[in-house]
């Protein structure tokens, strides 16, 4: 997962032996597993989405709006994602924009937009991790390179991420599994988990870097989408 923040995130993610997917989700602020019981009023409304895109909902880690595109990215290619969060125009809510850049056709490409309700905000606890949901491959290590990471501020800026701090889940807590890690590398952030491997890092250990050059984006240029009217 590369663009966390405190009501979703975006990130790429293994599916299958044949399947990879780019990957953008917003939670619900009504707090429940079952994306069936959210009140209508409560429900992440889709704004939008890019052609071959597919939206639906989520639960089981709370609940809301999903979307993902089937795509065939490549371990040790650097991909760009980027997120555009800002209040929307109707009162009280705030839209969620997502992007990928495809390095093949060398432009940005449109995931979605989301709408959450009661919900005010600008990017907030902008985080980062990396996750192994399937035990059975635990043999293998995992790892991921957090390079260039900036955030845009509303005065039209552009601020590096030069610190970070590492944490850990449940599993990690209890010591159940112990091959954990995370710090700097080649001058970017990294995270590191399975493989049965030694060296684990401290919790809350803090990392700095200098970033490199700042991104070279005509936001005005991104795509667009049409309306969506189905939620």
């Amino acid at each position: 997962m590369t663009n966390g923040f405190a009501e979703g995130y975006m990130g790429i993610q293994v599916n299958s032996p044949t399947e990879r997917r780019i990957l953008f989700s917003v939670w619900s602020p009504f707090k429940t597993d079952d994306p069936k019981s959210i009140p209508d009023e409560y429900k992440i409304k889709l704004l939008g989405k890019g052609e071959g895109v597919i939206v639906g909902e989520f639960g089981n880690e709370g609940s809301g709006g999903q979307s993902f595109f089937v795509y065939n990215w490549q371990a040790g290619t650097t991909y760009k994602l980027l997120v555009n969060i800002k209040p929307s125009e109707e009162t009280g809510k705030t839209d969620y924009t997502a992007y990928f850049f495809t390095p093949e056709l060398n432009e940005w490409k449109l995931i979605a937009s989301f709408r959450r309700p009661n919900t005010t905000t600008y990017v907030t606890n902008q985080h980062s991790f990396l996750e192994n949901f399937i035990p059975a491959t635990g043999q293998f290590v995992r790892k991921g390179l957090y390079k260039n990471q900036w955030l845009y501020s509303e005065s039209g800026k552009w601020h590096p991420v030069t610190e970070a701090t590492f944490t850990y889940d449940a599993t990690a807590a209890k010591q159940a599994r112990r091959d954990y890690q995370g710090g700097v590398e080649r001058g970017s952030f990294y995270l590191k988990n399975t493989g049965f491997f030694s060296d684990s890092t401290s919790l809350k250990n803090v990392f700095n870097v200098n970033q490199g050059e700042q991104p070279d984006i005509d936001l005005s240029t991104l795509p667009a989408y049409e309306h969506h009217t189905d939620n």
